[in-house]
Parts: C-alpha cells; structure tokens; sequence
C-alpha cells in the first residue's frame, strides 16, 4: 500500500524536528519556511499548530525565515503561505500528535484511537494518563520524516482555525518596539552606503575622495572591491552625509539611461521577443463569425514600499551570517553563495520583520550589499540602509505590458474563440532563480548568467498568469512574446502578469456584454458554469445592489464589475466599484465577494483583500514609472512627490464577503483581488464616460486625451 501523498511544502521538508519541537516543559516551537511581510502568516501558523497539536495558543511559539532551523519553503509568495504552507504545517503537527498517541498507547497498554490530547496532556477515555507531550518528548525520535498518515482534525473541530485571533506581531509594532531590521544593534557595528553603477557594464572612472568626506562632516572610509564602492563609518549621519555628496563626486563610464520613450508601454511592440503559444492551435476559419479585437498596456510599477530596504552581515570565523526583511531566505543563501564564493553551508540568513514588502524589492540587495562589504571587514557587523531615491531607481520594477485580446463570437454573441496575446519583460528576476544580485554585478569578474526562465505554468506563470479566461469558451489561446532586453531592472510586484491580463480581459467581457446588449453581470453568469464563480459573481451583484440591464454610460457616475480565479486554481473574487469621474476619478465603494476556501484568519484574510484592493486602486489611477532624459539612471521617480501612490483620503468604503469558509482546502487568498479590482474600475470609468480607456494608469490626461478624441 502506498503511502499518502505529503501536501505543500511538507513533501520537500519531510523531517519532522524541522516542524515541531518540544523545547521546554509546557512549550511547543513550531518552526515554518514562511515569513511575516505583514499579511499575519505566523499568527495563522499559530492558530494551525494549535488546533492540529490540540494545545492552547499561549503554549505555541512560532519561529520563522532562517537557514539553520526552519523548513526550506522557498519565497514566502504567490499567496502560497497557507495554501502550501499552511497545509504542511497542519499535517506535520498531525503526524507529530500521531506518534505521542502510539508511545502513550504502547506504555499505557491500549491502542491509540482510544486516546487523545487535551492542552497537550494524554487521555484515556477522557481520563488522565499522567503523560503529556513533554513527559513523552524524550522518547520520541523527531528526526523522523512525515508519513502523511497522521488523522487531521476534523474542520467541524477547529477551535482556533476559522477565528479571528490577535496578530502576534502587531503588539509590538503599535507600541514602538524595535523589532524591525532597521532597529538592529550589534556591537562594534558600522554604517554604510552604496555608490550605485547607474546601469549594469558602468566603469568607475573617477572618485574626488577628499570631497566625499569633506561632505560627511565625520570620519568615514571608502571601501572599493572593482565597481563596488561604498561608504562606511561608525556615525550613520556622516555616512548618510558621504553618501548622497558622492553621487556628484563620483565619475562613471559605459552609462546608459532609459529614455521617456521607453516608459510607455507600446515601446515593447518593436523589441526582438521569445514566442510561444499555449493551448488551441488558431482556428482554420474564422469567416462568418463576428470578430473583437482590443489592446491594452500597462507601464512600469515600482514597489514603492514604506520604508527603503536594509541588510545586516557579520563575517567572522569564515561564517557569513546575514539579517534581511526578504521574501526567501533560503533563495538568497544560493545567490548569496555564487556572489561571495562561498559555500552555502558558510553562510546563515535570518529573516528579520521589515516595512512589508510585494515582491522582489531591493531587500535581497541590501542584504546582498551588507554581505559584500563585511567580506572586507572580517569581524564587523556591517549595516546598509538604501536611501528613498536609491529604492525607487534601482528596485527591480514590475514589466510593462501590452495585451491584445481577439475573440470570435457564436451567434449569440458570446465568445467561441480567445486569444490573449501579452508582450512582456520577465517576471521572475529572483536572486537563485538565475538572476544576479545588484552588488554582484559591479564585483571584478561578473559574468551575467543566462535570462532567467519566465515563473512556469504549473506555478500560475508570470506574463501569462491569468491570461487564459476562466469562462465556459470552447477554444482558448495565448501567444506570448517574452522581451528579454528591458530598460530597468524587472522582477515579480505582487500578482506578476495577472493585473494586467484581467483588466484587459474583463474589460473585454463587458465590451461584448455591451455589444449583445446585456447586462455585464448576467453576461458574466451566461457563460459560467463553475458554481463557485457564479456564487462570487452573484453575492458581489447583491451585496452592491446591481441593477439589471444594459449599461447607459456617459453621465460622470459608473458602476463597474470584474471577476477572476486567481491564477486560475486559487481563491475565486468579484468585484463591483462604484464611482464618479469629474476632475479626477472618485472612488465611492467597492464590494468584493471572495471564495478563498478553508481560511485559517477570518481577520487576517480580511486584511489581505483590503490592501490588495487598495494596492490595485493605487496601480490603476495613478502608478507608473517614468523616465527623464535628465536622469542619468533614467527613472525619474525619487520620492512620494513624483511617484504618487493612493491617499488615504481617496481610500473608498469597503465591502467585503467571505464565501465557503469551512471548505476543507484553502485556497490562496492574497493577492487573488488584484485583477478584479482593477477591471472593476476601468468598466466604471467607462460606464461612467461612455468611452472605454485602454491605458494604465487612467490619469487625468489620459482620460482627457480620450475624450478629446471622441
């Protein structure tokens, strides 16, 4: 008999110790691969050892995000904590209660259904045995590996999973504790900042070091390893100070800036691309049938996160070890291995909270800079901070993208064939996914390595994400143009390439509705089977109190609806926006109904699908790089002022339904109300002008640009 299969992450870290431990009398340590960016995924991986080890939470310490203890669960994203992560945390701990339940049953003399756990004691037939988990601890063998055989409780069960329970790391975030990698200490630490290569092949060819710290107005050094220089003393001011003189002190060849041109997203359509094609082979004849076209872009976005990103490294003894608010801290060790000539067993990372994070900020940068430096200075912990404009330039960006969508229509007016046609950069530039670090490449000897592979299918794609409509049509296509060259530094931004794709998909769905003359929401359900989209799309149309019928647009007020799964296999969301357009576009409300399966944190999913509407309402009316002649790195975005992000003044009223809570299988949920929302805003925007804006961000100018041409 074949065992069963282990779920998530479980199957790739199947030794049990790297789960669970037992390390004092009435304490349990769970150990996960995941990390807290603020979403609350250890309050949730609390709340799942408590219920599967039935002990109480105050017993449950949670410890996450390092190389020597923690399971190997790769990047903490794609809205994977739960749906794979949770899943193994939760049939771990089953397998770990399974063998305290056979060592009991063997020393009671009974067998082991006849047992349970109440708060981590054993009983027998609801009475004491006198044994717990700690008195059993010691003649366990947790080196063991998971069998997956371990009975889970039993979802009618739970008493911790399905509640809302109070965030464990909220507490000391709202009364000002230094738990965040910025307010690291070590002894002996200095401080220190980057001179940053414009552009990856620049050359140092001058440095005026006599002004560099005349400028610092402290006592500074330079520490120079090829085209890596940095700035380094034990006064963070001084070095703050040396810092932003040097990057007029600071001479460099071989620079090559982007150019406006370049920010726009139509500039990808005469790059060299990368094809592929997935799914039905293009139809032989499409004559007679009615025929849709539409195109679509969206620019450059930057992470923008709340705080520039920051590293901590120590060198000593021919151990590296490293602090950093990133996303995989086992990625990072690989990458970190190739820059520094190391072996991955010389070097330890340990994940440290940051001010949240999306995607592939430049938090694997600093810590990959602090790394670089403490080379140098064998002994002395070495802190770098980024400043404001370094975060914005030199983050990795999220691709601009062109969508084409072309449909064949039935006679019915509904869709019979699909093409999604995407021009795109990379969404995968990870450090161990084959990308570099941005310190590696200014280090003697760097040669590039080969593009990295674009995020596979089987994991929900990258440019492709979400491409391929979810609706009940016959024949389905997309054609995928890969632009390997890019401007700037590209890299996954929460979501990849599925904003993009829904706002160009359902924009068309309601453009079709429109054309057959009915009403996009009962569209929507005309070409839906799959009951649990109709139930979204259905609950989201009441909760808003949709009216029925065509849409008659035009009059500054709109109402728009959208809908995806994200990436096709995780949590299911519909979304309707109500809002005015004058001056600026207003948003009023926004209802969202979302079937995220078994969810661990009503409270904290809530949390998730707030700030991803808020995020995407952000992307949609206003972000977007753009590029200055002037600028010598080309982004001309340095700071909060030329990079606008949504005010909390703007912020609409939000409405949220949570549907099939008590399913068995969670579903990821994080970054599932991205693509709804804005295809949601953009259908409003339209109903409300009774023209339809193709382009991100819809700015005022764009918008009166397409009024212009009507």
């Amino acid at each position: 008999m074949n065992a069963p299969a282990l779920p998530g992450t479980l199957n790739d870290n199947p030794v049990l110790d790297r789960w669970v431990s037992f390390p004092a009398p009435g304490k349990v340590t769970v150990n996960t691969g995941r990390v807290e960016l603020g979403q609350g995924v250890l309050t949730a991986m609390q709340q799942v050892a408590t219920d599967e080890l039935y002990v109480s939470m105050a017993r449950v310490t949670v410890h996450s995000g390092d190389t020597v203890r923690a399971p190997n669960e790769g990047y903490t994203a794609g809205s994977q904590s739960i749906q794979t992560g949770a899943v193994a945390m939760r049939q771990a701990c089953a397998d770990v209660r399974a063998l305290f339940l056979a060592q009991a049953a063997a020393i009671i003399g009974c067998k082991p259904d006849e047992l349970s756990v109440r708060d981590g004691s054993i009983l027998h037939n609801g009475a004491s045995t006198g044994q717990d988990y700690w008195t059993l601890a010691g003649a366990i063998d947790l080196t063991a590996k998971a069998t997956g055989s371990g009975a889970r409780k039993a979802v009618a069960d739970f008493t911790s999973i399905g509640q809302s329970s109070a965030r464990l790391d909220l507490p000391p975030k709202i009364f000002g504790d230094a738990i965040f990698i910025h307010d690291m200490k070590l002894d002996g630490m200095v401080h220190a900042r980057v001179v940053r290569q414009p552009n990856r092949g620049a050359t140092i060819g001058t440095i005026d070091e006599a002004a560099i710290k005349r400028a610092a107005k402290g006592p500074v050094d330079l520490v120079r390893n090829g085209n890596f220089l940095a700035i380094v003393g034990s006064n963070e001011t001084a070095v703050d100070l040396a810092g932003a003189a040097a990057v007029n002190h600071v001479a460099w060849q071989n620079v090559e800036a982007p150019t406006p041109l370049q920010q726009e997203a139509y500039w990808l359509l005469q790059r060299p691309t990368v094809d592929r094609v997935l799914g039905s082979p293009e139809p032989s004849d499409s004559q007679g049938r009615q025929r849709f076209e539409a195109t679509f872009t969206r620019g450059f976005v930057a992470h923008a996160s709340i705080s520039p990103s920051c590293g901590l490294a120590l060198f000593k003894d021919g151990q590296m070890t490293v602090w950093t608010h990133c996303q995989g801290v086992f990625p990072l060790r690989a990458a970190l291995a190739r820059t520094l000539k190391l072996e991955p067993s010389a070097i330890i990372v340990h994940h440290v909270q940051g001010s949240g994070c999306y995607g592939h900020n430049g938090a694997d940068d600093a810590a990959a800079d602090a790394a670089i430096i403490a080379m140098q200075k064998p002994g002395t912990p070495v802190r770098v901070r980024w400043r404001r404009e370094e975060e914005f330039v030199y983050e990795p960006k999220s691709p601009s993208m062109v969508v084409k969508v072309r449909a064949l229509l039935d006679d019915a007016g509904k869709p019979a064939d699909w093409t999604q046609e995407i021009w795109s950069g990379n969404h995968n530039g990870r450090p161990g996914g084959g990308s570099s670090l941005l310190g590696e490449e200014a280090l003697p000897g760097y040669t590039p390595p080969p593009p990295p592979n674009e995020v596979p299918e089987a994991a929900g794609g990258g440019a492709t994400r979400n491409a391929e409509p979810l609706y009940d049509i016959p024949e389905k296509r997309i054609v995928h143009h890969k632009i390997v060259e890019q401007p700037v530094r590209v890299s996954a931004l929460r979501g990849l390439g599925a904003t993009a794709n829904v706002f160009a998909l359902e924009c068309c769905i309601d453009e079709l509705a429109e054309r057959a003359g009915q009403d996009p929401v009962a569209y929507r359900l005309s070409i839906t089977s799959d009951p649990r989209a109709r139930a979204v799309i259905e609950k989201a149309a009441a909760m808003a109190n949709w009216q029925p019928g065509p849409p008659n647009g035009g009059e500054g007020h709109g109402r728009g609806v959208a809908f995806a799964r994200y990436k096709n296999k995780a949590a299911y969301c519909a979304v309707v926006v109500d809002l005015d357009v004058d001056e600026e576009i207003r948003l009023n409300n926004v209802w969202c109904a979302t079937d995220g399966g078994l969810i661990v944190s009503p409270d904290g999913a809530l949390n998730q699908l707030e700030g991803g509407i808020i995020q995407a309402a952000s992307w949609v009316l206003k972000e977007q790089v753009r590029f200055d002649n002037d600028a010598p790195t080309g982004p001309s975005a340095f700071d909060w002022e030329t990079y606008p992000v949504l005010k909390f003044s703007e912020v609409p009223e939000i409405t949220i339904a949570l549907l099939n809570t008590k399913d068995e299988v969670p579903l990821g949920i994080g970054e599932v109300a991205g693509g709804p929302v804005a295809a949601a805003i953009g259908n409003a925007v339209s109903h409300a002008l009774g023209v339809r804006i193709r382009d991100l961000p819809l700015t005022r100018e764009r918008i009166a640009a397409t009024l212009l041409k009507e």
